[in-house]
This record gives structure tokens, C-alpha cells and sequence, in this order.
């Protein structure tokens, strides 16, 4: 055992020097030729595990991210999958598979629509099917979002942070050099863009190779049928990429099924379906939303009102409990009795008025609350002072 320990950090030392050596400034020829001495195969994870080391010791992700294609072109030959992927990751509409189906789709599209029309990128007709074709390649984008929102909060659960900080800002870059394809070659296309898209395109066959040599077998050996049907399952409120008739995942019987968050919540928390919060947190949240909140129960019966710092329009405790008719002028409480009996109806799901106050410009917002099977439960209403959105202008990013 403490030679295969020591053989462990042995290799792992090679590779972290390897990158080292990578990102002050040799070659991937210069680097090679040391790799192949040293190793004969080496596991996806040991790779992985050194690009964590290296960020841990101080290496900016963002560091390791640039070295990502260069250190993938080295490691590719090299790799040996001794992660033995189970029968059930080839089975239709398991996340893996489905990756994988995606990621044929993106390569026939690259070879067999992109790359052939780039050495006649000049011409304007074949521009202008370049650019169809990328905005096809666009659906790239659910593809990375899936693995962005699904797939890295696993690993990160269990430990696996800096492979995604990496493919994360790889992603990004694929995205904006995208985009950016399609905006010039709807402008006719420049000297430098054959050479930009072939950059991208690599890219993103070097992104393939790393999500199914690196990232899914890391998944295989950590995951539970369980947390891949939760993948599956979320898989499709974000969408697939260039692929159709995505089947639903029924996983086998007779697997161990992950804890669920009522197991591991807290006393006193409500467990909700997308997370769980304590009283605590649920009115300081409600208090700090940017709208005004007020809810009326299916008996119109007010029960609720959030206290945020800058309320629109007054409201004080002694109103909880009173029936909503009586909570405005007689002038008005026909327009409020039919605002809800159409929403109780489900003639209508919300109703909108926006007034002039002072400076203020205010959006009010009712809401049919209905249940899982459709029943009415009440009526939200939102009131929000718009006037300060109305003036915004331009574009501030998270990321300049």
C-alpha cells in the first residue's frame, strides 16, 4: 500500500511539475517527451487531482484555465480510463449517455458543416451558412448549462472544486467566441475569423474529450442511481443540445437512494422542494425583495405581508385576518371582488395596474396562487416602484 501511495504522489508531482513547466512558458513538445518517459498511462483523476494541488497551493484558477487546452493536447494520448463505466450510464436518458449523444451531435456539426466551409469563408453565400450553422452550434449553451448547474454542484459535494472552476471558464470563453463568429461573419466576416473559429472549434473538441475522460468517470465512481435520476430529471427544464427524443431515466431497482433534505434538515427548518429554510432566513428573505408582497388566502382572508424597508403602500398587523373587501375604499371593492373571482376562476392567472405617485412609478401585480393539481389557494399581490428600473440604461456585467 505505501508504495502504491508514494507511486501516487510520485505521478501526481510529474504532472503538477509538467503544468508548471507548461505555464512558464515551454513548449508541448519540450513536455511530451518527459510525460512519455515517465508514464506509461495515468487516470483521468490523477490529472484532475493535480490541477486541484495546484490551485490550492496559490496557482489563480484562471491560470490553470489558460493552460487547459495546451495540457489536454499533452495528457490525451496518454490517458487510461480505469474508471470501468457501468452498464447503466449507457442506458437511454442517463445524463452520461445523453452527454455523450450530444456531444456526436457537436462534432458531425463542426466536421461535417463548419470546418468544410472555412477555407471558403470569403465567399458571401457560404458566410452566410457558416453563420446558420453556428447559431445551431449556439445550443452549446444548454449543454454547458446542464453541466454548469447539475453536474458541478456534485462534484463539488463531494470534493471535486477545481475541475469545474476550469471547465467553467473554458465554457464561457467557447460562448463568447461564438457569439462573436456569428456577429462577424453576419458582417461579412474579417481576415482574422477563419483562424478565430478553428481556435474555438478545438476548443471545443478538447471540451469533449475532458467531459467524458475526465468529469463523467469522476461522476461514475461517486454518484447514486439516485442523484443521477435527480440529474436526469432537471436535465429537461434546461434543455438539450442538437438532440431530440430524450427518454426518461428509470433507474434500477433495488439501488441505495441519497438522503433527502428532510433526513438532513435541521430542527426547525421547512424543507421546501428546491431547498430548506429556517424561520429565520424565510422572513429575512421576504423582507429584503425589492417588491412588496401581500397574500390573501382562498377565503380572501389576508394572511401575510411582507415588512421590507421602503414600502409602496402602508400596511400594519392589524389587517392580517381581515377579509380583503374590507381592506379598500367602497369606491373600489367591486374592481378588487372581480380581480379575484377571475383569478379564483381561472378566467385570468394575473392581473396588472400602474399608477403615478409623486416621483414614484408604481407596477401593482395579482397573482393566481394555485396548487400542484391546479386548485386556487389565493391571490399574491406585488408592488414594486418601477421608476428606478425605468432609468436604468447601457449594460453593467458581472464579468467586464
Amino acid at each position: 500500500m505505501s508504495e502504491e501511495i508514494n507511486n501516487r504522489e510520485y505521478r501526481q508531482q510529474v504532472i503538477k511539475d509538467l503544468i508548471s513547466e507548461l505555464h512558464a512558458g515551454k513548449t508541448v513538445d519540450e513536455v511530451k517527451q518527459t510525460f512519455e518517459d515517465a508514464f506509461d498511462g495515468v487516470a483521468a483523476t490523477e490529472i484532475a487531482d493535480a490541477e486541484q494541488a495546484l490551485i490550492a497551493e496559490g496557482l489563480p484558477v484562471g491560470e490553470v484555465q489558460r493552460l487547459c487546452d495546451v495540457h489536454a493536447a499533452v495528457f490525451k494520448g496518454s490517458i487510461e480510463d480505469i474508471h470501468k463505466e457501468i452498464d447503466s450510464t449507457q442506458q437511454p436518458g442517463h445524463p452520461a449517455e445523453v452527454m455523450k449523444r450530444e456531444n456526436r451531435a457537436i462534432e458531425k456539426l463542426i466536421h461535417e458543416e463548419i470546418t468544410p466551409r472555412l477555407e471558403h469563408i470569403s465567399d458571401r453565400s457560404t458566410a452566410a451558412e457558416l453563420s446558420r450553422a453556428l447559431e445551431r452550434l449556439w445550443q452549446i449553451d444548454r449543454h454547458y448549462l446542464r453541466k454548469e448547474n447539475l453536474f458541478f454542484p456534485y462534484m463539488e459535494r463531494y470534493g471535486i472544486t477545481a475541475p469545474p472552476k476550469v471547465m467553467w471558464g473554458v465554457d464561457d470563453e467557447i460562448r463568447t467566441q461564438i457569439k462573436e463568429g456569428i456577429s462577424e461573419l453576419k458582417q461579412g466576416g474579417r481576415p482574422q475569423t477563419k483562424e478565430k473559429l478553428e481556435t474555438t472549434l478545438q476548443k471545443i473538441i478538447e471540451m469533449i474529450f475532458k467531459e467524458e475522460n475526465i468529469m463523467l468517470p469522476m461522476l461514475t465512481d461517486v454518484l447514486t442511481p439516485d442523484e443521477w435520476k435527480h440529474i436526469a430529471d432537471e436535465s429537461r427544464e434546461l434543455g438539450f443540445c442538437l438532440i431530440d427524443d430524450v427518454p426518461e431515466l428509470t433507474p434500477p431497482t433495488n439501488q441505495p437512494v441519497q438522503e433527502t433534505a428532510q433526513q438532513t434538515a435541521d430542527p426547525g427548518s421547512l424543507v421546501l422542494p428546491t431547498g430548506l429554510l429556517n424561520s429565520d432566513e424565510i422572513i429575512a428573505m421576504l423582507n429584503t425583495l425589492p417588491v412588496d408582497i401581500t397574500f390573501v388566502d382562498k377565503d380572501d382572508t389576508v394572511k401575510y405581508f411582507s415588512q421590507g424597508a421602503e414600502r409602496v403602500f402602508p400596511r400594519t398587523k392589524a389587517i392580517i385576518g381581515r377579509k380583503v373587501a374590507n381592506c379598500h375604499p367602497p369606491a373600489s371593492v367591486h374592481i378588487v371582488e372581480k380581480i379575484v373571482e377571475d383569478l379564483r376562476s381561472g378566467k385570468k392567472d394575473h392581473e396588472d395596474f400602474w399608477i403615478h405617485m409623486g416621483e414614484k412609478y408604481v407596477l401593482i401585480r395579482y397573482y393566481a396562487v394555485r396548487g400542484d393539481s391546479g386548485e386556487y389557494l389565493g391571490v399574491l399581490e406585488v408592488t414594486q416602484d418601477i421608476q428606478p428600473i425605468q432609468n436604468i440604461t447601457g449594460e453593467k456585467r458581472l464579468v467586464e
